[in-house]
């Protein structure tokens, strides 16, 4: 298989680095590249210059408003994105739901949430999780009963990533405990502002506010935000999960992390000599560097696949497993780098006016580090993942 890029490629490339040089605000990517979080004004504007461009939904059908680009095109869009530290989409509303209204919705549902997304009149979160019920989905126990032209929704949901800027969530509910666990479960859009709902922040260890939990008690939804048809929400979700998973590896992520990653190693030192000819570090970071480069081929090999026969297989669970095997090791080795330095968290130092002693550009190795161990969980945990490739590959 011919894994180079073709001319059309290269210049689609092209393309997108002049655009981002001519259009990522360079505040934006300053804060990006010191690893700082973006507040919601940040990820709306750039959202905005993504829709307005056309690129905002790459993978979505240019028929409702798409940039209609193949596998190989979005991941040449992440690279340059990445290389330039321009901001990660949301991928709630446009990875995410949109691809399970285009696939699953009726008519009425595309014409009226499909713009919404694109514009940002909407800002969705996603309602899967449960205590109890995180990557045994099917265990959940969020109900939705139906009430003549509605459905009465009780139950709780966690770790909403995001959720405190959202006016509304698509959740998974249970409608029947006829049968199997996976048959009784429907997909289900709700708007936050319905009486009943009650969202909590969940404090990170190192004080940020990234996740929630969401608190459902007698919530009305009428019934025509049920998506596809009843109890046929485990379809519907596996769908969902596979388009998470097909870029969940973040190639350009953790190829701009070890870039950073090698520059700290050169500039830092250890007995008089750059921390990158210490032999044990320097055997860390090759190894890192070998399994990237591999994963990287790995990857495209699954999207030349997935564009000639519209299926990429067990690959993105493979590419699932090592990916966030890769970027956790370069956390870890980040935080090596500068020791004790690496320790603090910036919010600390900031409120007793300390300044940082790590580089400027690494501060948040120690966040990082702890927010990062939640990428072998989410998603589909590895342990999961490893089931999957059972069945897929040995008949497990």
């Amino acid at each position: 298989m011919d894994l180079s890029f073709s001319e059309a490629d290269q210049r689609f490339r092209d393309e997108i680095r002049t655009w981002l040089a001519e259009n990522l605000p360079a505040e934006m990517a300053k804060k990006v590249a010191a690893g700082d979080e973006l507040g919601k004004a940040d990820l709306e504007h750039w959202h905005a210059l993504l829709n307005e461009k056309g690129w905002l939904a790459g993978g979505w059908p240019t028929e409702f408003g798409g940039a209609g680009w193949n596998p190989v095109q979005r991941y040449i869009f992440e690279e340059e994105c990445c290389r330039v530290h321009a901001p990660r989409i949301v991928p709630f509303g446009i990875n995410m739901l949109g691809p399970v209204l285009i696939a699953f919705g009726n008519q009425q549902q595309k014409d009226y949430y499909l713009p919404r997304i694109l514009n940002g009149d909407d800002w969705w979160c996603q309602g899967y999780s449960e205590p109890g019920a995180g990557s045994d989905l099917a265990s959940l126990r969020t109900k939705a009963e139906r009430d003549g032209d509605h459905y009465v929704i009780n139950g709780q949901k966690t770790w909403t990533t995001l959720g405190q800027h959202a006016n509304r969530i698509f959740c998974l509910v249970r409608t029947s405990a006829e049968g199997k666990r996976q048959e009784g479960i429907s997909f289900i859009l709700v708007d936050l502002d319905t009486p009943g709902i009650e969202m909590r922040p969940i404090r990170l260890i190192e004080g940020g506010h990234e996740v929630n939990e969401v608190f459902f008690s007698d919530v009305r939804v009428p019934a025509e935000n049920l998506v596809g048809e009843e109890n046929q929400g485990w379809t519907i979700a596996k769908y969902l999960l596979e388009h998470e998973r097909t870029n969940i590896a973040g190639v350009g992520y953790s190829q701009e992390a070890f870039g950073k990653l090698r520059g700290l190693a050169q500039k830092l030192k250890r007995d008089g000599k750059p921390l990158a000819e210490n032999a044990m570090f320097a055997t860390r970071m090759a190894n890192v560097e070998c399994a990237l480069e591999a994963m990287r081929l790995t990857n495209l090999r699954m999207l030349m696949e997935a564009q000639a026969r519209g299926d990429a297989g067990s690959a993105p669970s493979m590419l699932k497993i090592k990916g966030t095997q890769i970027r956790q090791e370069i956390n870890d080795l980040a935080r090596r780098a500068m020791g004790p330095a690496a320790a603090p968290f910036p919010s600390e130092l900031v409120a007793a006016n300390i300044p940082h002693p790590a580089p400027a550009d690494h501060s948040r190795s120690a966040h990082s580090y702890f927010n990062n161990r939640k990428l072998s969980i989410f998603g589909g945990s590895n342990e999961i993942q490893r089931e999957i490739l059972a069945k897929q590959m040995l008949g497990g």
